[in-house]
This record gives C-alpha cells, sequence and structure tokens, in this order.
C-alpha cells in the first residue's frame, strides 16, 4: 500500500516516521514512562510532519485575524505559505505543503503529535477523505489562553496517521458482563493477583521485587498464570516507512 505525498513546493516540510522520544519522558528518573508500551506505540504509529524554521506565535485574546502576531527566528520571504492567522480567535493554522493521497476507502487522521503537549497551545485533529480530495489540507492549533508560543525547527506541528473508514463504522460496541467470559475474567484475575503481589512487595522494600523494578507482562505479550508466546498479533515496536522518491 502506499501513502501518495505531492509537494506542493520546492522544498516542503520534512516528512517523516512519528519518534518513540518526549522530552517530558526523558525527565523522568530511569525514563519510566518508557515502560509504558501503549505511550511509546502511540507515539510511533504514524507519520510527523516537521517545522521547517522556528517561530514564535503571540494572541493579545482578540477575536480577529491580526490579533495573533507570528515572528519567525530569521526573515522567511514564504512565512504566509507556512503558517498563518486565517481562522481568527486564537486559532493558528500551519500548512503541511503536500496533497495526499491515500488507497480508496481510506483517509488520513491530522492531529499533533501524541503525547507531544505544548504550554498555551492545543492541536485540532481532522479527518479527511483523502482517498479523492484534489487539493490540500491544514493543520490548527488553538490558543489555550493569551499568551506567546513557540514551535522550534525540526519540531513536529502535524502528524498523520491513515484510517479505514468502512471498517471503523463496522464495530458495534457492547456491555457485557466479566463473568459472561470466564477465560478472559480467570486472566484478569491471575493478573490482579499478581500485580497486588507485586505492588505489595514493593511497598514492603522486597530486594527481588525492586530488582525487577516493573512487571513486563503487557510489553512481552503474556497473561500472568499462563505465560507463554506472545500472540501474533503484539507488537512491542513500530517500524513505519521512510518517505521514497517514486
Amino acid at each position: 500500500m502506499e501513502l501518495e505525498c505531492y509537494p506542493m513546493n520546492a522544498r516542503p516540510c520534512d516528512l517523516a516516521p512519528g519518534r518513540q522520544s518526549r522530552n517530558w519522558m526523558d525527565a523522568f528518573a530511569s525514563r519510566h514512562p518508557y515502560r509504558c508500551l501503549p505511550l511509546t506505540m502511540a507515539n510511533t504509529t504514524g507519520w510527523e510532519i516537521l517545522c521547517p524554521f522556528g517561530f514564535t506565535a503571540e494572541w493579545n485574546g482578540g477575536p480577529s485575524q491580526n490579533d495573533i502576531t507570528i515572528t519567525p527566528d530569521r526573515p522567511q520571504p514564504e512565512l504566509d505559505h507556512f503558517v498563518t492567522s486565517h481562522f481568527s480567535r486564537g486559532v493558528l493554522t500551519m500548512h503541511p505543503q503536500y496533497l495526499f493521497r491515500t488507497p480508496p476507502g481510506w483517509g488520513l487522521i491530522a492531529q499533533g503529535s501524541p503525547n507531544h503537549v505544548k504550554d498555551g497551545i492545543q492541536p485540532l485533529s481532522g479527518l479527511i477523505e483523502t482517498d479523492w480530495l484534489p487539493f490540500p489540507f491544514t493543520m490548527n492549533w488553538i490558543f489555550t489562553r493569551p499568551g506567546r508560543i513557540r514551535f522550534d525547527k525540526g519540531e513536529p506541528f502535524c502528524f498523520i496517521l491513515p484510517v479505514e473508514h468502512r471498517k471503523v463504522e463496522a464495530f458495534e460496541p457492547v456491555i457485557r458482563s466479566l463473568e459472561s467470559n470466564p477465560g478472559m475474567k480467570g486472566q484478569f484475575d491471575a493478573w490482579n493477583r499478581s500485580r497486588t503481589d507485586f505492588n505489595t512487595r514493593l511497598a514492603s522494600g522486597d530486594p527481588d521485587a525492586a530488582k525487577e523494578a516493573w512487571q513486563r507482562f503487557y510489553f512481552k505479550g503474556e497473561v500472568p498464570e499462563a505465560l507463554g508466546k506472545a500472540p501474533a498479533t503484539h507488537a512491542n515496536k513500530r517500524r513505519l516507512k521512510n518517505p521514497r522518491v517514486g
């Protein structure tokens, strides 16, 4: 399958597989958040579009386009081709600079990079029908309060993730009691016993628990008391392809 990426100018933004690392995750002792597989998998399930230059943007709280001031780190003749105040009311608009085409039935979710935290501004997510759309979309961020924010050169401002429309619509949420699935309940009870025992030993200073530091059942795709080979669908690392010239 191909995600076709058509540059809209001679020097488009860089496009790269999502990176696992986050500054706030690095700051923890022993980089503890990286033990959370759902976090790292989300960080890497999609492609980042990166800022071509650094800039600051300041919103004074007003409702008009002119109430956002955008200042690049150095003069940029094509500033408005990348970042503008288009929608007013504290919304900052950024241009990915590609026209994307997905296979029939597939679209792209455009959002901020997962778990990439920015103070004072929030990414707005969009779902685009890129299997037919003949023009590019924009990535928008909204200030959460008046103030100044910054994007660095090479910082992701947009994160794209393919999604298959009809298969999502085919899902039907069904609420059932855990007791109605004895196999799953048994696995949950085994995990709960193991988790409670481990936390109790860790809190009491048990040296074996301290040495183990954390349980790896989910990371390895295992179930307590039924340890074995991880299911074929289990993944603990995402390896997306880099763009190539077609």
